[in-house]
């Protein structure tokens, strides 16, 4: 006789492709149905390339075929991935529900800082949050978040992230000696960025949130080509010379697919620590234009206080460490609204397999027009 249990220790058999882990291992398993001799089982799978449909599908029928089922039927649930993905359905992290890729034109605006509030604040609200470093050349995430020193456990071939303020963490700060500079050239950083996603025992995430280095490079494409990012954040400071390369890095994720959640505005405006009054030493509020060109939102304006630098440096984040700070709050607020906007992507669903991948190249080259870089 047939039953459940059956079943699922004969798909247990079934690894997801590329893992070692098998779709019940995942959670991908929704529902086991047996009626006399005939089984129906329900499998969500979180990527729509049709190779890893088929894959999964074959598996299946010879774990079935393996105990003498010969009666049955396989109801796979494909995704809703973002309306636009430049991934084109593959996922090298199929258990991470969202990836959310932290980016700026320049360095210096305080990306990683937020990127840090942002993880923490979406912890707070309830999601499941893991933090990637994938700033290859200034990792400073394990001092932000207070990790320095700590060594990754290794589990077989994998390495366990490290939980800080409770958020998965990842580094490759915290893969190498304090200190050491990484030369390295664009494929080493674009295989290093991949073991990161592939390699990182990550839990079933809401979310995976990515600092990536400052620019529009190697890392972020590599990125893009890897996982389904559902949307990018732009993070920049008031001043005109910083939303130059902004729009920059805004009309990268469209040249990319990637969808805009929104543009962060850090170190809008000053509080004085001695009477809470603020003042606009950076300016304020320019970034509003900016996102109604690249039709999307402000999601924060983040004012400068010296409680961020203070809990920077002593890996205590003010989102964590000093919850009732202006700052903080601010911080919570606009990680509600990226979530906000992850629902949003993921309910419009759909990959638009229509759309015309872009071709990176150099304008007025011969490669401007073709595909230099295909994405």
């Amino acid at each position: 006789m047939i039953t459940n249990d059956m079943i699922t220790e004969a798909l247990k058999k079934v690894a997801y492709p590329g893992f070692t882990k098998s779709i019940v291992d995942f959670g991908f398993v929704k529902d086991i149905k047996v009626e006399g001799e005939r089984v129906k089982v329900s499998v969500e799978i979180t990527s729509s390339a049709p190779e890893v449909e088929k894959q999964i599908r074959d598996d299946i029928k010879e774990a079935f075929e393996s105990i003498g089922i010969k009666e049955y039927e396989i109801d796979l649930k494909k995704p809703k991935m973002p309306r636009e993905s430049s991934s084109k359905g593959k996922n090298i992290a199929p258990h991470i529900k969202n990836f959310v890729m932290v980016s700026s034109g320049k360095g210096g605006v305080g990306k990683s800082t937020t990127t840090v509030n942002l993880a923490i604040s979406l912890a707070k609200q309830g999601k499941k949050v893991g933090l990637l470093d994938a700033d290859i050349y200034g990792p400073n995430i394990p001092r932000m978040m207070g990790i320095v020193g700590e060594t990754p456990e290794i589990i077989g071939n994998k390495v366990k992230p490290i939980l800080a303020h409770g958020v998965e963490v990842m580094s490759m700060g915290s893969l190498m000696e304090e200190g050491q500079s990484l030369i390295w050239r664009g494929a080493m950083i674009m295989k290093a960025i991949q073991q990161l996603l592939q390699d990182i025992l990550w839990g079933d995430l809401d979310v995976l949130v990515i600092d990536m280095p400052p620019g529009t490079g190697d890392a972020q494409l590599t990125l893009a080509q890897s996982v389904p990012v559902t949307a990018g954040v732009c993070v920049t400071t008031p001043q005109k010379v910083a939303l130059d390369d902004t729009a920059r890095s805004l009309d990268m994720f469209k040249k990319l697919n990637i969808p805009i959640a929104g543009i962060v505005e850090n170190m809008s405006g000053f509080i004085c620590p001695e009477t809470d009054k603020e003042y606009d030493i950076f300016g304020k509020g320019t970034t509003e234009p900016l996102a109604k060109e690249f039709d999307t939102v402000v999601l924060g304006e983040i004012p400068i206080e010296p409680a961020i630098r203070e809990g920077g440096d002593a890996g205590k984040p003010i989102s964590s460490e000093f919850p009732d700070t202006i700052t903080a709050k601010k911080y919570f607020e606009a990680a509600k609204k990226l979530w906000e906007m992850i629902e949003k992507i993921n309910e419009e669903g759909g990959v638009d397999n229509e759309a015309i991948q872009p071709t990176i190249g150099i304008p007025g080259t011969a490669t401007a027009g073709k595909s230099a870089c295909s994405v």
